[in-house]
């Protein structure tokens, strides 16, 4: 009898004791708040999907125990959650408006794509203590370079990156193409074998000019100067970008990449064309290659690989680069602190991990089991040569105006040189515009 009164106690006890665990759990993550409701110190933080708002079950439950787990390591805090729309442009803008006012969220995320805007309006506060010179250094160059100012005062935490690169058949194009002659020679002899020739997107969106300009950043061109002016279309840089821009017509032009490349503006009309086994080239994101081996049979995937893009030679190489970063617009100490803490202890590896997604430090790579395989580790080296669109106002409308002409080269309406001095000329009058 008293063993069974002591089971009994035992069983009550442990069926208290995981009762009061969710309940703690429970209290500390609520759809807009992660720690105490009742904790001292408050930090309002703004975040994409990259979060317990996550669309995927699985990976918003990931994220909430990431920012339940910090949040126990800093028990005195609460933060306050708001989340974005999938309006990113929208929101940044709004965002940078609220900043200059003064009423933006303690820590945010940012785009790296707009970074410098925020940068360049003084309006994020200094990174610099909390990170160490050994962290700063381990970030690929682009990173680096990108989160820093004129001072070299790190104002923001780039967490995630992505980048392009070519996807081949290796049983149809058995060695990588090094340079812009290598491609189209096997883009041609894929067609012999059947195939379409290479595939890129060419048609009116925005992965149109961010895959082609890593032939022109690949020449060393600039699409604009420091204070943020178009000069793509003058001087030496107008030379390298007819220069680049006549490499992608001439692909068209040869039968090296078909006309339809003109209408693709989707990454995933060349999965489909890779699970339809009409192409064995295409320029696309390292994510693409996860979605290769989910969409194609084991032995199929096992034929595809990929290789840096090809540059105009061997040794001249670019990639585009994406990315978010965290970053705060407080001019509380401990708030921008907490705000640090949070990119390190929640973004930088744990959520790369989660999702998969790149890390900007190299060292990570080898942190994580999930990059260390093969293809992270190539992905890896092409980060190297990666490179950021400029986060000036006017880069949007430059993009736009790229869009246009190289619609209007590769399907032979206007002439290169006619098409890129409209494209300038329109960035030029929209830039005095701002």
């Amino acid at each position: 009898m008293k063993s069974a009164t002591v089971s009994a106690f035992a069983l009550s006890t442990m069926l208290f004791s995981a009762s009061s665990c969710v309940s703690f759990a429970q209290e500390l993550a609520t759809k807009d708040r992660i720690g105490l409701a009742d904790a001292p110190k408050s930090l309002v933080v703004r975040l994409t999907n990259d979060s317990p708002n996550n669309s995927d079950p699985a990976i918003a439950e990931g994220y909430q125990k990431l920012f339940v787990d910090f949040i126990k390591k800093h028990p005195d805090w609460k933060l306050q959650m708001q989340f974005m729309s999938s309006d990113i442009g929208t929101e940044q803008a709004k965002m940078l408006e609220q900043a200059k006012a003064g009423n933006a969220p303690d820590c945010a995320a940012v785009d790296s794509f707009v970074l410098s805007q925020f940068m360049v309006n003084h309006v994020l506060a200094d990174f610099t203590p909390y990170f160490s010179k050994e962290e700063v250094d381990d970030l690929f160059p682009f990173i680096r370079s990108g989160i820093t100012d004129k001072d070299q005062t790190v104002r923001a935490w780039w967490w995630d990156t992505d980048l392009r690169v070519l996807y081949r058949n290796k049983s149809i194009v058995a060695d990588a193409p090094q340079t812009w002659d290598d491609l189209k020679k096997a883009a041609l002899a894929s067609t012999k074998e059947g195939m379409e020739g290479v595939l890129f997107n060419g048609g009116r969106w925005e992965g149109t000019t961010f895959d082609w300009l890593a032939n022109y950043w690949a020449l060393g061109g600039k699409l604009v100067d420091d204070s943020g002016k178009p000069v793509f279309g003058e001087g030496e840089n107008k030379e390298k970008f007819l220069k680049a821009l006549n490499y992608f017509k001439d692909l068209v032009d040869s039968g090296a990449a078909p006309k339809r490349v003109s209408t693709i503006a989707n990454y995933d009309d060349m999965n489909a064309a890779a699970a339809a086994a009409t192409t064995a080239l295409f320029i696309g994101g390292n994510w693409q290659y996860a979605q290769l081996k989910a969409t194609l049979d084991e032995d199929e995937f096992n034929n595809w690989t990929f290789s840096p893009i090809p540059g105009p030679s061997a040794d001249q190489r670019s990639t585009g680069t994406g990315g978010w970063t965290i970053a705060s617009f407080s001019k509380d100490k401990d708030k921008v602190e907490m705000c640090a803490n949070l990119a390190r202890e929640v973004y930088m590896g744990p959520a790369n991990a989660l999702q998969q997604q790149l890390p900007t430090r190299k060292s990570l790579f080898d942190k994580y089991e999930v990059f260390s395989t093969e293809a992270n580790k190539t992905f890896a080296k092409a980060l190297v040569d990666g490179q950021a669109r400029p986060g000036v106002p006017i880069y949007p409308e430059i993009s736009n105006q790229i869009q246009i002409m190289m619609g209007d080269v590769l399907s032979g309406t206007k002439k290169p040189e006619d098409a890129l001095n409209a494209a300038f000329n329109a960035a030029l009058e929209a830039y005095k515009r701002l």
